[in-house]
């Protein structure tokens, strides 16, 4: 049974103009879903989920959203007013920045072994850090 958060394109393919001149049609596979924010064990845990459906389902490339991994904190300021930190939003900040992911950290290495276990192509917002600074990526 497929995951209502995964948004298919098999419906569409019987529509499309095809340029065999490649030689190959690569069934891609959209995900509409929000990560576990604060949580980015359980977020690689729902990515891993959605991606092993959508693989089922015959997907090659499985495309996630902007910060799935990391989170978008939608409506938190982290106690900033007009550049004017506020102490109590510094607590939530280190949260967030603790949830963000390293390059080459172990998160990455966990969705290159969903990736290979699926044999399926991920391409995956996250919010990665570097030093002091998050990024908002992607890892592919």
């Amino acid at each position: 049974m497929s995951d209502p958060e995964i948004t298919s394109l098999d419906s569409t393919l019987s529509d499309l103009t095809l340029d065999i001149s490649f030689g190959k049609v690569v069934k891609i596979c959209v995900v509409q879903a929000g990560s576990i924010i604060y949580d980015t064990p359980k977020t690689l845990d729902k990515l891993e989920r959605l991606t092993v459906d959508a693989a089922s389902t015959g997907a090659e490339l499985v495309l996630f959203p902007e910060t799935f991994i990391g989170g978008y904190p939608k409506g938190v300021d982290f106690g900033v007013r007009m550049g004017l930190p506020i102490l109590d939003g510094r607590e939530e900040f280190k949260r967030y920045f603790d949830h963000a992911i390293g390059y080459n950290g172990s998160e990455a290495d966990r969705m290159s072994y969903v990736a290979e276990k699926c044999k399926i192509y991920l391409v995956v917002g996250v919010v990665e850090k570097e030093g002091t600074t998050l990024y908002s990526s992607v890892n592919f």
